[in-house]
């Protein structure tokens, strides 16, 4: 006698082999979707890079993220954060530029701001000075105004002590700065953790915020006959105005900091910044910045 399943037994097992079917095909498709939601992580040129969401500190990527190196130009964010802490600070304040600054640039072949000796300069428009064109004048000048001492060595000595305890206040153990714009003795270096916390700090200022954003810029000063002139500055940040939601932040070179950028964007809401130390070009520093930031926002 052949016993067979009945009907009723036949569709209870059907429906247990669907269910469990349903189970690991929803199983597979969970594991794609979380596949898909951990994007690779990305391959930089730059031998030093890290990135965190400026909102929670959380970071999203690190490459030799603690490991000192020289900040070309980067340092400009501590110079422009130490003006901008100032007690009473007065931004409309006239600063009359020094022949010593233009010798300055001369004697290093720095990049400049192109200030005119005897012109009358903001506090403002240095600052603009410094950021957009990377004026190592422009840093000269604000360094001498709000360092304290009878000599202008002496103020800027005061002035860059003021950046190194602005570093130490920020809890950072691997930054020093021996100078006011990255052209330093050799003990001038940071590292990508701790020049994006400067940079995040330095972003809690309206000022600071609104010109690191500026792509470019046109400035009336004071002439020393009393007349004025226009000066026009651009910004060195290539990523601005190329990249969606850039807001900054500075770029940096020399011949041993090669290609370094520090960089922040905001998308719906969530604003990820870092850092780029020693790049091999200014090309690749940008395509290290993106590939950071696109990972950033994706985490």
């Amino acid at each position: 006698m052949t016993y067979g399943i009945s009907g009723t037994r036949r569709a209870s097992v059907a429906s247990v082999v669907a269910l469990t079917a349903g189970a690991v095909l929803a199983t597979g498709a969970f594991a794609s979707t979380a596949q898909a939601a951990a994007p690779p992580t990305p391959t930089i040129t730059a031998k030093g890079g890290f990135v965190m969401n400026n909102g929670t500190a959380k970071t999203l990527y690190g490459k030799s993220a603690d490991t000192r190196r020289s900040t070309g130009s980067t340092t400009k964010i501590m110079t422009a954060k130490v003006v901008l802490a100032q007690k009473n600070l007065n931004l409309d304040a006239k600063v009359t530029v020094q022949k010593a600054y233009s010798d300055y640039i001369v004697k290093n072949t720095a990049s400049s701001a192109r200030l005119i000796v005897g012109d009358k300069v903001t506090v403002r428009q240095l600052l603009y000075g410094l950021m957009l064109p990377s004026g190592c004048d422009a840093a000269y000048a604000l360094a001498d105004k709000f360092g304290t001492g009878s000599t202008r060595a002496a103020r800027v000595k005061s002035f860059i002590g003021k950046m190194n305890a602005s570093a130490k206040s920020l809890g950072l153990k691997n930054t020093h700065f021996d100078s006011f714009d990255g052209i330093g003795g050799g003990s001038n270096y940071s590292t990508p953790r701790d020049l994006t916390k400067i940079a995040s700090s330095a972003m809690k200022n309206s000022t600071f915020r609104a010109i690191v954003k500026t792509k470019s810029t046109k400035q009336k000063v004071t002439t020393k006959t009393g007349g004025y002139r226009y000066m026009s500055w651009a910004n060195t940040n290539a990523m601005l105005g190329s990249y969606s939601g850039m807001i900054g932040v500075k770029t940096g070179s020399g011949p041993t900091a090669k290609y370094c950028l520090v960089f922040a964007a905001t998308r719906n809401g969530k604003t990820v910044i870092g850092t780029v130390l020693t790049s091999t070009s200014a090309t690749t520093r940008t395509a290290d910045a993106k590939k950071l930031l696109d990972y950033g926002f994706k985490k």
